[in-house]
């Protein structure tokens, strides 16, 4: 039952955070952001949120990082507003490297399809 429950405020977070960061949150640094992912402990007190973004420059994902950073006391306090629980989870902003990595394996496929065509 625990884990149906921790499923369903997980939903919940992610859409109500990509709802903040689009709606309520001003930072040109955060302006291109989008949450993927939400892993939360079985006690529902630490969310890590896991983004992703656009850029591919290390300086703009840093300063992504720094925004979400500066962002986040204001991210919870409108969750605690939103979600019914009895304590908002602490939350922690990580990026997403897996869209990243499957661009890559997806590069790999393509030199490979065209190392074939060239024989």
């Amino acid at each position: 039952m625990a884990n149906y429950r921790a499923g369903r405020v997980k939903q919940e977070i992610l859409r109500e955070v990509n709802t903040i960061l689009s709606k309520n949150i001003k930072d040109p640094r955060i302006k291109d952001v989008t949450i993927t992912d939400v892993d939360l402990t079985g006690d529902l007190q630490n969310a890590t949120i896991y983004y992703s973004t656009l850029q591919e420059l290390a300086s703009d994902r840093e300063k992504v990082q720094l925004g979400l950073e500066k962002a986040t006391g204001l991210i919870r306090k409108e969750l605690g507003s939103k979600l019914s629980l009895y304590r908002t989870p602490e939350i922690e902003f990580k990026r997403d490297e897996s869209i990243a990595y499957g661009n890559k394996i997806e590069e790999l496929i393509r030199q490979i399809h065209d190392e074939d065509d060239a024989r």
